[in-house]
């Protein structure tokens, strides 16, 4: 699908000449409906959803948190295709649109699995309704792609950036972006997780899928005001262009000047100009000048050939990787809150006062942190900051996602201890259980840690990504959350079979009263010191654009 006019900027009050020769034109951002509603499909689905696989499909506690790790992976996994057709073909309009089609498909098809005529049919013992419950699944994954990777950028397009005071906004963007997000997701930890306990897991999930529809409608009502992006081609030929030229050219010298390599003489609208800088200096053989790769009178290969601008694109976004890796550390904790956590609340007493709480939707505080902490971030501490280090965002980015690590190993920590408190209770006295309030400062904390550690990995991405590759830079943050929940789901297993050789019931057994789940927080509470090391190290050394910190 080539790109409309409507992906090419918009603007009805300068000459042609002018008409968006170096920004995007004025808009409004209207984009917030269909992120706000995905959320509730995402949030109604995977919230609960180890719930589903254990009552419905009868799935045992490890097979049911390995595989919504799998799931939720999956769903952060394919913002690498969405963010790839938004930037080369689609546009991150229509790629917005499209996707979300296919998530009210995958929802379909999950409402009709869900329904109490197919539930009760004839076939529901084999394998059809695993089969369909999956089906749909894996079609909101596949649709989600779009949507994460390309809404962010999108609302960020809205910007200019050379703008000072729209640039303080939307350095402000980003928290709001992610406050919807949360809203998004304490509808669905509260009033969704409570239809599907109470009413139906079919009504549960209808009701989000027709808000979504709501959302699209009102998503594509404001298409002719939003500001579009000019495609840069593909990113990752670019990236692949720069590799291959720089290994054929191995055997060239670098000169000494780099104002000699290959660069074009002028920008042009959509071209990317970018200033060398001397890190990754292998790349630059990609753009050296020679006989070989640049011969008189014929136009020069990209594969053999690239200018400095490409090779920097690729240089910024190695840059990214170490600061990447840390986030991976960071969302392997929070995975814990649609898997183990939940498992945990499930076996301790989840009446509080008249009425009985869902497991699943203490995940609430997590959403209220985010909430309370965002306003607080945005309105207050970023003005102090701001005022004390001369800096428009107050704080630097890797000064922002430390704070966030650090939270995530207090949350570890104070886990493994509530679950030691919760079996010396249960061995104690048989049949007495721990109440399940006991769990909200976990909750709380990765929340804050999330406000911290997400929102700033958001950021950076975007701001470090080259120009044209903004899509695929937000899909690293989405790419972080698959390779964890993909790890975790992996590290479950290990620990599951690891620890329950001999005959004994493990760490992690379908009666946690026999198990050790607190040996397990207490893992990934270590796991989160050594990742905060390592993120500190990088961070020290690391530069990005000769300053990380800028």
């Amino acid at each position: 699908m080539e790109a409309s006019d409507e992906e090419r900027p918009l603007i009805h009050h300068l000459p042609p000449q002018e008409q968006c020769s170096k920004y995007t034109c004025d808009g409004t951002v209207n984009i917030d409906s269909v992120e706000f509603t995905e959320c509730i499909c995402f949030y109604g689905v995977s919230k609960n959803l180890v719930t589903y696989l254990t009552s419905v499909l009868h799935e045992s506690n490890v097979n049911a948190a390995q595989n919504v790790s799998i799931w939720i992976g999956s769903c952060f996994f394919t913002p690498l295709i969405g963010a790839f057709l938004a930037d080369t073909y689609w546009g991150r309009y229509w790629t917005v649109v499209m996707s979300t089609l296919v998530i009210i498909l995958g929802m379909i098809v999950l409402t009709i699995s869900a329904s109490p005529l197919f539930l009760n049919a004839s076939f529901y013992n084999g394998g059809i309704s695993r089969l369909t419950v999956y089906l749909g699944l894996y079609l909101f994954a596949l649709g989600t792609g779009g949507i994460k990777p390309n809404i962010p950028a999108f609302g960020a397009d809205q910007f200019d950036g050379a703008d000072p005071v729209e640039r303080v906004t939307k350095g402000s963007f980003f928290n709001w972006y992610y406050f919807s997000i949360n809203v998004g997701s304490l509808l669905s930890s509260t009033v969704v997780v409570w239809v599907q306990d109470n009413i139906g897991w079919s009504v549960g999930f209808a009701g989000p899928m027709l808000l979504l529809g709501f959302g699209l409608a009102v998503f594509i009502a404001g298409r002719r005001v939003y500001r579009y992006k000019k495609l840069g081609g593909s990113p990752l030929t670019r990236v692949f262009q720069v590799l291959v030229a720089a290994v054929r050219n191995h055997r060239l010298n670098l000169p000494d000047d780099s104002s000699l390599l290959h660069e074009l003489p002028g920008v042009t609208e959509g071209d990317y100009r970018t200033q060398h800088t001397n890190q990754f200096r292998f790349l630059d053989k990609a753009a050296i000048l020679s006989d070989k790769n640049c011969p008189p009178a014929a136009p020069s290969s990209p594969w053999r050939l690239c200018t400095v601008s490409q090779v920097e694109e690729l240089k910024m976004l190695l840059r990214t990787f170490p600061v990447w890796a840390s986030l991976v550390g960071f969302f392997m904790v929070t995975a814990q809150m649609t898997s183990t956590l939940i498992e945990q609340g499930v076996a301790m007493d989840g009446r509080v006062g008249w009425f009985t709480v869902p497991p699943a939707s203490l995940a609430t505080f997590d959403v209220v942190a985010v909430l309370v902490l965002i306003p607080v971030y945005d309105a207050a501490l970023v003005p102090l900051a701001r005022r004390a280090t001369g800096r428009d965002r107050g704080v630097s980015h890797t000064q922002r996602i430390g704070v966030g690590l650090a939270l995530s190993a207090v949350a570890m920590a104070y886990s493994a201890m509530v679950e030691a408190r919760r079996l010396a209770m249960a061995a104690a006295a048989a049949g007495t259980r721990m109440s399940i309030a006991w769990q909200v400062p976990s909750f709380f904390v990765l929340g804050a840690g999330e406000v911290f550690a997400v929102i700033g990995m958001l950021e950076f991405c975007y701001e470090q990504s080259p120009a044209s590759m903004k899509s695929l830079g937000t899909a690293l943050v989405q790419l972080a959350v698959a390779v964890a929940n993909y790890l975790n789901s992996g590290m479950l297993r290990v620990v599951a079979v690891a620890t329950a050789r001999g005959g004994g019931a493990g760490w992690i057994p379908d009666k946690l009263d026999e198990g050790h789940l607190d040996y397990f927080f207490w893992m990934m509470a270590a796991l989160s010191v050594l990742n905060l090391l390592q993120f500190l190290h990088y961070s020290i050394r690391f530069r990005a654009n000769n300053t990380l910190s800028s």
